[in-house]
């Protein structure tokens, strides 16, 4: 075990570069190093591999009161894990992320990039320790792993292009979640977004598109969430244009991202809610091609029999509907 100050491994570089790791890298305890970006950072750097089954050890517990952001306008970032900043053509395999102060992973403007066999571990009640963010990212593979977390399983953000998803188990956790989205003018198109034989446990969310409002115009396009199963999950099928997570809330302003071309398939298992699935979309952009094929998810709670709820959204239901389908 190796006690390791934040550091930075910046390219370009002019071959291949593996870093193997192997047994536990701890963080520091030390505020004075809790408001930098990273902790561990690569930057600019063409066919990185990264493996050896070890353990980031990143104490967060010593850091997570200093995340005031819910009542501090001005509060200052806490540190990510492992940032990975302009990464192409790389792959990281069999790591370990336990207690991160922030989020575990960030993938910011990296392309062809694949994950596999990652365990992350955080309490249910840490904050905005997120398992993997990505954002202006393009062919990110993430597969064969297990997240849970105190906020969403993986994140996707604007400029999310062409990822794909596989054989990821969530929870604890906020779920999948695409968003927010809407939050800054001009926002790239966030498409082509894959997420297939995964299961959710216990999980504030399930499949989740969640937009600001008001919010200048931009695009969500090209999903499909296949083959997934949910076990006591919380909204399991939401796609949320009031993305609102502290008051006070507009209610009356309205989203203007856009969000077409929408497949949830074969989702299926127990809600803790009695929505089960909630399409909550723009009146000022509704959402159009959304599909549901062969929903079964049931609820077993006081209220009564399982829900659905649909609002300014336009498609089409296939196949069995459990909820009865709203579309």
């Amino acid at each position: 075990m190796f006690m390791l100050g934040p550091v930075a491994f910046v390219g370009p570089c002019k071959g291949p570069i593996n870093f193997n790791l192997k047994g536990s890298l701890e963080a520091s305890n030390n505020p004075s190093t809790f408001f930098l970006d990273h902790w561990i950072s690569f930057k600019y750097v063409d066919q990185l591999v990264l493996n050896g089954g070890g353990f980031l050890i990143g104490h967060g517990e010593a850091a997570w009161r200093y995340n005031d952001c819910a009542t501090n306008s001005r509060c200052r970032s806490l540190p990510i894990t492992m940032r990975f900043d302009f990464v192409t053509n790389s792959r990281v395999n069999y790591i370990h992320s336990i207690n991160s102060k922030n989020a575990h992973f960030n993938l910011f403007a990296c392309h062809n990039f694949n994950m596999s066999h990652i365990r992350i571990i955080a309490p249910e009640d840490s904050p905005n320790t997120d398992g993997i963010h990505i954002g202006i990212s393009s062919n990110i593979n993430i597969r064969d792993s297990i997240i849970g977390t105190g906020d969403d399983c993986i994140a996707m953000l604007e400029g999310s292009r062409d990822i794909e998803i596989t054989g990821v188990h969530c929870g604890p956790g906020h779920g999948f979640s695409v968003g927010s989205l809407g939050g800054t003018r001009n926002e790239e198109t966030v498409s082509g977004i894959v997420i297939r034989n995964s299961t959710l446990r216990g999980t504030q969310n399930g499949l989740r598109i969640k937009t600001w409002a008001p919010s200048p115009p931009s695009l969500a396009t090209n999903f499909l969430f296949d083959d997934i199963i949910m076990d006591d999950v919380n909204n399991p099928i939401f796609i949320d244009q009031q993305y609102c997570p502290r008051p006070p809330c507009n209610w009356k302003a309205q989203s203007n991202v856009k969000i077409k071309n929408v497949t949830f398939r074969k989702v299926r298992g127990t809600s803790s809610s009695q929505v089960a699935v909630k399409l909550q979309c723009s009146r000022s952009a509704p959402c159009e091609g959304v599909k549901l094929v062969n929903i079964n998810l049931d609820y077993r709670g006081p209220e009564g029999r399982v829900q659905s709820s649909c609002l300014n959204v336009y498609g089409a239901s296939y196949g069995l509907q459990l909820p009865s389908g709203c579309l």
